[in-house]
Order: C-alpha cells, then structure tokens, then sequence
C-alpha cells in the first residue's frame, strides 16, 4: 500500500460593562441548546499538580461574564497532526524535519496517535493512517522532500477536513502541530477563514517555528509568516517552541495534552450568535491559562 495520498479537499481582552448586554442582537437563549465547550490548558505556576477547580476560574464571553458549569481535567487521549513544511525555500533540512516525528513517536503517551503530513502545492498524507508506532514515523518521514511553493492555508484546511474533522467522542483532542515558517504563497484559502474553521472546531495549533525565510516582507494581502504562526497559536490555545530542542519540545506538548488540559463548559447568555465573539478566562494568582481567543459565529 502506498504510503503517500493526496488529501482532498485573535487572545484579547474585551472591555465591556454590563450595560452592554441590552445592545442590538443579543438574546436570552436556551441554555440546553448553546451549551459550549472551551479547551483550557491550565498550570499552576509552583509547578504543583493539584487540579484546578472551576471556582478558581472565571469567564467572560463578549464582555459578560458567564457561569462556568463545569471544568473537568481532559486525560483522553490526542490524536496529533504532525504538518510539515516541505518546500524548496525553507531553512532547514529534511533531517532536521525527521528527527521532530522521531521525537514525537518516543514521547506520547498511551493511546495517543500521530498522522504524518506534509506539503508544499499540495498537501500529502505520508503515514498510512493514525499510529503510535515508531517504525510507521520513521517510513513516513523517510518520504519527506523539499520542492515548490508553501500553500499553508490550504494544507491546513485539507487536515481538517479529512484528518480531524470525522473524529468525534473520545477523539475530541484534535491537534496539529506545525513545523514551518508560516509563509503561504497561493493558496486559495484565506486565512481569516481558516482561523475561524479551527476555533469552530476546537482545533489547536502547536508550532515548532523555522526562521522567516522572507526576512519579515510585507504581505499584501495577509499577515507576515510570523504573524501567521503567532495569530494561528494564540487564537486556537497553543503554544509556539523551538525546533532546534525537537525532544524537548515533543515532551512539552504531549505532556500538556495529557496532563494540564481541561474541558470548561458553560452555557451562554444574552449574546450575539450570528457575531464573532471575545473570550477571556482569568484565574487566581499563579495560575496560567490558555485557550482559544474567540467563539465564531453560530449560524445555526
């Protein structure tokens, strides 16, 4: 069987008084049919591992402050997209590019899986299918090779809807982890649409980020590749670590999936659906926090 097919197919902080939950569109709704979930990494700063409780925490939805439900530790298992940047251009070597899915492979926990991918014009499945076998990585990553253009945006929207987005139930834990630089040139996806799809569906990106090949151009028409990555982390919850500590950083993220993550539920009122809407979650002192920067519009 061939290991290679083609796939087809921002945190700030909201400064509204409560006056502002009378203004046009927003609604009292019911709280059976807008129950939400919000994937929360939350590490105390002492490094102690006491979980954290709901009390500890409070949330701000477009500026009103909403009733956390529940906030439970989520220790399912993940199933990690591990996307590489192979184009002709970028600073590094296929090597290097290797030796992060090695990392990987050694460091997830127990039923944990990988997806191994790759793209430049076009994005390409390189493992046969999910894994948590060593020797599967090291055949996948052994196809990886540097030619073409980057189109991210694209590669990205393909892992979502034929990677991530058939997962449900116990494989909620829906990550990518992207080894580039964040440059794009022709994809026709555009990223404001790709960053709302991965905040609708609860998709974080990790990156293990290369130099700017460009040097910091201007882009015309879209934020600049370090933008991108940075924009692409902060508005889903992760994080953005060095590709040159590849074990290092493998061990950080499956350790965070595994071990700091939480579910927070709530149910939202008096809130504008059909509108992109802030999020801000604040805990108590020594407390860090990070999740997806905003709910997109529900069109429902």
């Amino acid at each position: 069987m061939s290991y290679t097919k083609v796939l087809t197919v921002a945190g700030l902080i909201v400064a509204a008084c409560l006056a502002a939950a009378g203004q046009a569109g927003r609604r009292p709704t019911n709280s059976r049919d807008r129950a939400t979930l919000v994937n929360v990494v939350a590490v105390r700063e002492d490094g102690s591992n006491a979980p954290i409780s709901s009390k500890e925490l409070a949330l701000y939805d477009d500026g009103i402050e909403q009733s956390i439900q529940n906030l439970i530790p989520d220790t399912g298992p993940a199933r990690i997209v591990l996307l590489f940047d192979n184009s002709l251009s970028l600073r590094t070597d296929v090597p290097k590019l290797a030796s992060v899915a090695r990392e990987f492979a050694y460091e997830i926990y127990e039923g944990d899986q990988l997806l191994i991918a790759g793209f430049d014009e076009r994005a390409e499945q390189l493992s046969a299918d999910w894994t948590d076998k060593t020797k599967d990585v090291e055949e996948a990553v052994a196809l990886l090779r540097k030619k073409g253009d980057p189109h991210l945006f694209d590669a990205v929207n393909d892992v979502i809807e034929v990677a991530l987005r058939p997962l449900t139930g116990a494989n909620r834990k829906r990550v990518i982890v992207l080894i580039g630089d964040g440059l794009d040139r022709g994809s026709s996806t555009k990223f404001k649409d790709l960053l709302n799809e991965l905040q609708q569906t609860d998709i974080t990106i990790y990156a293990l980020q290369i130099p700017d090949r460009t040097g910091g151009a201007h882009r015309r028409d879209q934020p600049k590749p370090t933008q991108v990555v940075q924009q692409l982390v902060e508005g889903t919850g992760g994080r953005i670590l060095p590709l040159d500590k590849p074990a290092e950083s493998a061990k950080i993220i499956c350790d965070e999936l595994r071990k700091h993550r939480y579910l927070l539920s709530y149910s939202p009122t008096a809130l504008p659906y059909s509108e992109a809407r802030r999020l801000l979650i604040v805990g108590n002192p020594g407390i860090n926090l990070r999740y997806k920067s905003a709910q997109p519009p529900n069109h429902r």
